[in-house]
């Protein structure tokens, strides 16, 4: 940790947005291809599929459209991950769509990163996709943006229309929780700024993308403290381990060490860490992202669903009763009173919205109030209401203890997705 509360990451998380065709998938092939982080094969597959589709360069989105209709159609459908590194610093990327149709994807691949980086094609400027991006990020907590301003070969490099894009952004942004928005002109085609700086745009004092993304420090959370949602107890049958019970998951957040002091939640009783355990190494301590299973040193009724925490003053809530902002997914409209199947970390029970406080206008930012039921893409923020009581805080301290969602109990379907205010 560094002097000003930053974590010197050596993994960064990053997402794409923007609205189709702004060139993401390009900009993550020329990134992934002039730092040599491709395979001969790989690069001899794209070159042969640019040929069958008579494209006269390689095409270098054609590195993360997998599916079949994102090759046939050129645009992005699913979430593409793709994972590449520097000597100073691994990376995984989300290539997320920018069709408003696969809206829900982009939401998923942004869910997880630290950073996104928001294309605009310099020939357009701001669009309602760019704008509904920007707030999607916002609203997940991404404490970083860089704006890569794109296709500044197709306006001549000029200057004139990179400060104009800039200005225009910001006064959209103003209004939105962004502590950090840097801009970076670019050509995702012919690779100016995106791993060298370029000599075309001298007028450019910055980083090149790259060299931004190697360097750029990520403000951590001040929120610390340990959090595990238990997601099996472990009991094995067997001589060696006769008295061994574990309880398994994925450190949400924070370290744990042997003789640590734990609260769990709901039941509010307090143990101590007894051991940690990787399999069958047992380890001193663990940290956020690994998967352990933990004992204790006193015997207690602790199930899937229920969380180990640190014992300090700084603990989650327990209720059954939030206000969220939304994101619906889904074709079928979001209902009033109607039930949902809720999944909360571990935790899975049911719940019905019992309010729509107001929806959110992308295009103006503007709060309308006076709403019945939300429609695809529709973010909103809302009142909800569970049979039984979760172990909850604010999506902005812990994206797992903060996160929800929504499934319709008969298609078994993700048709929302919840951050807890």
């Amino acid at each position: 940790m560094t002097q000003n509360g930053y974590l010197d990451m050596q993994l960064l998380r990053f997402s794409t947005a923007g609205s189709v065709d702004d060139g993401k998938s390009t900009l993550i092939g020329r990134l992934l291809y002039d730092s040599k982080s491709i395979f001969e094969d790989q690069l001899e597959a794209v070159e042969q599929a640019s040929k069958s589709r008579g494209n006269e360069e390689v095409n270098l989105a054609l590195l993360t459209d997998g599916l079949k209709a994102e090759r046939e159609q050129g645009i992005t459908i699913d979430v593409a991950y793709r994972y590449f590194a520097t000597p100073k610093r691994k990376f995984i990327i989300a290539d997320t769509p920018g069709h408003i149709q696969y809206t829900r994807n982009m939401v998923t691949g942004a869910s997880t990163a630290d950073l996104a980086i928001i294309l605009i094609d310099a020939r357009h400027g701001v669009m309602e996709q760019t704008i509904r991006h920007s707030f999607i990020a916002s609203l997940l907590g991404i404490r970083n943006i860089v704006v890569c301003i794109n296709k500044m070969d197709l306006v001549d490099f000029s200057k004139e229309v990179y400060d104009k894009i800039i200005a225009d952004y910001n006064i959209m942004s103003k209004h939105l929780d962004i502590p950090a928005v840097d801009f970076i002109p670019i050509s995702a085609k012919n690779g100016d700024n995106v791993v060298n700086k370029s000599e075309n745009t001298p007028w450019y004092t910055g980083k090149p993308l790259l060299e931004y993304l190697e360097t750029v420090e990520i403000k951590k959370s001040d929120n610390q403290g340990f959090r595990m949602a238990v997601q099996y107890v472990v009991r094995p049958i067997s001589d060696k381990f006769a008295d061994f019970r574990g309880y398994s998951g994925r450190i949400a957040q924070g370290v744990i060490k042997e003789g640590d002091k734990v609260k769990i939640l709901p039941s509010g009783l307090t143990s101590t860490v007894k051991g940690i355990y990787n399999g069958k190494d047992q380890l001193p301590e663990a940290q956020e992202g690994e998967s352990v299973d933990i004992t204790l040193t006193d015997d207690i009724d602790i199930s899937r669903g229920d969380f180990l925490v640190s014992d300090d003053a700084n603990i989650p809530q327990v209720g059954n009763q939030f206000t969220l902002n939304i994101c619906w997914f889904n074709p079928s409209p979001m209902q009033l009173r109607k039930k949902y199947i809720v999944r909360h970390a571990t935790q899975e029970v049911q719940g019905l919205f019992t309010a729509i406080d107001f929806r959110v206008d992308i295009s103006t930012q503007e709060k309308l109030s006076g709403v019945n039921e939300l429609q695809l893409n529709d973010i909103a923020q809302v009142q909800l209401k569970t049979a039984q009581p979760l172990i909850f805080e604010s999506y902005y301290k812990n994206k797992v203890t903060g996160s929800l969602i929504f499934v319709d109990p008969f298609t078994f379907e993700t048709v929302g997705a919840g951050m807890i205010l």
